[in-house]
């Protein structure tokens, strides 16, 4: 049973080329930039021994994460331009690109709230035990990231497609299924938006609670003005990102469980919406190692960071580790 009882899903040359180049082209650049990138981070980080921190291999692993969203999107963007038509009609191999697309995306989400809950843990247990995530709790995390990722993204590859069933097939992003879209989608969306806003409010309470706290003794300094500030700055960025990179694709995916239109009638402007999506979420994944990475001066500083004295350590780690 056709999903659009009144269309033909006969493929028709509906995509011009100077169209597929247009949007082709400038995904392609924007994947291999963020390949280039996120591999420089993935090699600084494995061949600096004074990086192999908790927070570092979480940094390390949302690097691959992005690796392979710009990878996958890369990939995706080949298919586009080699086969528009593939891109609304669905293929094989499309499915697949789409499912290690989706894989990445999901990988990445979690990478991104594990590093929140990260910080949450180490500036909330700064002035206590300083109980702070070891290394291998970092890469169990990070290894039940890729798990999780991998179970939810390839089902699809395991049958749950409208490859051939084309009843709640997805008009935007065929051969997934619409059900699928919402099933991945809508409670990712809340972990990607909701969790890390709550973490990083939460760290930015906690650290006006120590500013605070000195002040009433005697030793409050600029220090940890300047880590909330910096907490604050870091926090919107990332929060903001994710809203800007995401928000788009979330849209797309309602309008797709909600339309009824035949893939010819949305075309152009909703296709060219739906590519732009891709590239909004690769700019994601080329913003990410930015913001954790460069954002708070580079890593050679954070290296300064983790050789202060021991007094001066938490304020240390609290600046530089974020």
């Amino acid at each position: 049973m056709n999903k659009y009882p009144n269309c033909s899903v006969n493929s028709t040359e509906i995509w011009s080329s100077h169209l597929v180049l247009a949007l082709g082209i400038p995904q392609l650049i924007i994947n291999i930039a963020s390949v280039i990138f996120n591999c420089a981070v993935i090699i600084t980080i494995l061949s600096t021994k004074d990086l192999h921190k908790p927070i570092f291999i979480l940094f390390c692993n949302l690097a691959f994460s992005d690796l392979l969203t710009s990878s996958s999107g890369f990939w995706i963007s080949m298919l586009f331009i080699a086969n528009p038509e593939s891109t609304i009609f669905g293929s094989k191999d499309i499915l697949i690109a789409y499912a290690f697309y989706t894989m990445s995306i999901l990988s990445t989400v979690y990478n991104l709230v594990s590093i929140g809950i990260e910080r949450y843990m180490a500036v909330a247990e700064s002035l206590r035990m300083r109980c702070r995530v070891s290394r291998n709790q970092s890469l169990a995390a990070a290894l039940i990231n890729w798990a999780l990722a991998f179970f939810l993204g390839c089902m699809p590859l395991v049958g749950w497609n409208c490859l051939h069933n084309k009843e709640n097939i997805s008009a935007l992003y065929s051969p997934f299924c619409v059900d699928y879209l919402i099933f991945i989608t809508i409670p990712n969306c809340v972990v990607a938006f909701i969790l890390p806003l709550f973490t990083y409010l939460s760290i930015i309470a906690i650290l006006r609670k120590q500013k605070f706290t000195l002040g009433a003794h005697g030793q409050a300094n600029g220090t940890y003005k300047s880590a909330e500030v910096q907490v604050a700055r870091t926090s919107v960025f990332i929060w903001l990102l994710a809203l800007v990179s995401y928000a788009p694709f979330f849209a797309g995916v309602v309008l797709d469980a909600t339309n009824r239109l035949c893939p010819t009638d949305l075309y152009p402007s909703v296709y060219v919406f739906r590519n732009c999506t891709a590239m909004m979420i690769t700019m994601n994944s080329l913003g990410n190692p930015i913001i954790y990475t460069l954002q708070v001066k580079t890593l050679g500083s954070k290296l300064k960071f983790l050789k202060c004295p021991a007094r001066n350590r938490i304020q240390a780690q609290v600046i530089g580790n974020i």
